[in-house]
């Protein structure tokens, strides 16, 4: 169940995020005494190797029972992982996560909204209605979806359309359930600040919001790109890597990633989404040690 602290923290910036581009925020509560400004989340997505549905040595169950002997707020619980979706299933783990003091900061999904063939991409807005609805019952703030692929042949602006007209009709979704969308810059057709924001800020809802990836810039500085996304956002994945254009990968600068969510005045859940090569049960704990140490720091 999401705490109030989640709760509060994640409707500050949806008004943050909504108020940067031009529209007016929804009147909530934007803290109480005592409220961290970032929350520390974890995503199931570090564990995707475990989780995989294919051949699985983990269940969410479990990742939540790992997620209670660490250093969390809240945790990520993507949708590629849920052995099903009944609302019996649902409630379990909800169920689970509160009793292990746990908010559920999102529920990342898998879509594309660029697709040309209006019938396929029905079935994309479809796919990321319903799962706004079971993370709604699971008490999760956001839900991250992808814009997509240009579609070969296609137009970018035809594209940018269909994106934005699903987004928007998503959010209307969004809107009656209480939740946040957040859209990735993912490469595709939000490869750059400038291609995300294109999409974001022509839609007309208080429900949409980025997810800033912060190693998903492949870019000669990916540090001022997320700079450039980081007052639009509602949830941010931090990675321990960064691919620089033109030179080789690089550990993160996590303290660098965390002074740019301050000076954009970021609030809400800040998620390790752990993809390096070491062992995730080894190297997790350890970035997460330095996450909440910068986090916590005044």
């Amino acid at each position: 169940m999401s705490t109030r602290r989640e709760f509060l923290a994640a409707a500050a910036l949806a008004g943050a995020s909504a108020a940067a581009r031009g529209i007016d925020p929804i009147v909530r509560p934007t803290g109480v005494p005592g409220d961290k400004a970032m929350t520390l989340s974890l995503a199931a997505y570090s564990f995707r190797q475990a989780l995989d549905l294919a051949k699985p040595t983990m269940t969410l169950f479990d990742f939540l029972d790992l997620a209670a002997t660490l250093p969390l707020d809240a945790v990520e619980l993507t949708s590629y992982y849920f052995a099903e979706t009944s609302p019996a299933y649902l409630k379990n783990l909800r169920g689970h996560a509160a009793g292990r003091k746990l908010a559920v900061s999102g529920v990342p999904v898998r879509n594309d909204f660029c697709l040309a063939d209006p019938v396929k991409l029905r079935g994309e807005i479809a796919h990321v209605k319903a799962w706004t609805d079971r993370a709604a019952d699971l008490g999760a703030a956001t839900v991250r979806v992808f814009a997509g692929n240009l579609p070969k042949g296609d137009a970018l602006d035809a594209a940018q359309r269909r994106v934005v007209a699903a987004l928007e009709e998503c959010c209307a979704h969004a809107e009656k359930r209480g939740v946040l969308l957040a859209l990735e810059n993912h490469g595709g057709i939000t490869a750059t600040p400038a291609q995300l924001l294109a999409l974001v800020k022509p839609v007309r809802s208080k429900a949409l919001g980025v997810n800033v990836d912060t190693g998903n810039f492949k870019t000669a500085d990916p540090y001022a790109d997320v700079a450039a996304i980081a007052p639009y956002g509602v949830v941010v994945q931090v990675k321990t890597e960064v691919f620089p254009a033109g030179r080789p990968v690089e550990d993160a600068d996590l303290a660098k990633v965390v002074g740019v969510l301050r000076t954009a005045n970021y609030r809400g859940a800040v998620v390790l989404e752990y993809e390096a090569k070491p062992d995730a049960k080894v190297a997790v704990p350890k970035h997460l040690a330095t996450l909440r140490k910068l986090l916590d720091a005044t």
